[in-house]
């Protein structure tokens, strides 16, 4: 991976430990070095994103340069982190890629309505979870060009 790809944050949204562990170790094996910020709420998210709660002071014009939710969350669901992510200036613009187990056409729907830039359901089988990953990391990381700061 480029330098640049390196220095970039992923947060990842995910109360489950075991797609935590998955997560993380898809992108290990393939060599995808960024940091890894884990959220494990969407009250943590948000805190995350604003600088508040367990954040408070935190430099918030340090984006992630992408963020894998899941849409199943304790606390404030998915639904309602997209939701206050597209509502304000400093994150409206943020890619925001929905990893979840959900196969219900409900949350496809709710998903891209609030603004979501792709909708990934999670495979089950850890070799097509694995690849899922890499393709997650590689696109957004190094291919996907944000706009301008």
């Amino acid at each position: 991976m480029s330098e640049s790809a390196i220095n970039k944050v992923i947060l990842l949204v995910e109360d489950n430990p075991d797609d935590e562990a998955l997560a993380i170790r898809a992108l290990k094996r393939h060599h995808i070095g960024n940091e890894i910020v884990i959220a494990r709420d969407g009250v943590e998210a948000l805190d995350y994103l604003f600088g508040t709660g367990l954040y408070a002071g935190r430099d918030v014009s340090l984006k992630p340069s992408v963020v894998l939710l899941d849409l199943k969350l304790p606390r404030v669901d998915g639904l309602e982190v997209l939701r206050r992510v597209r509502e304000d200036e400093r994150t409206k613009l943020l890619p925001v890629v929905v990893l979840t187990t959900s196969n219900e056409d409900q949350d496809l729907l709710d998903s891209y309505s609030r603004g979501c830039n792709s909708y990934i359901r999670k495979p089950v089988d850890f070799i097509q979870f694995s690849e899922a990953i890499r393709q997650l990391g590689m696109y957004w990381l190094l291919m996907n060009q944000p706009p301008p700061v």
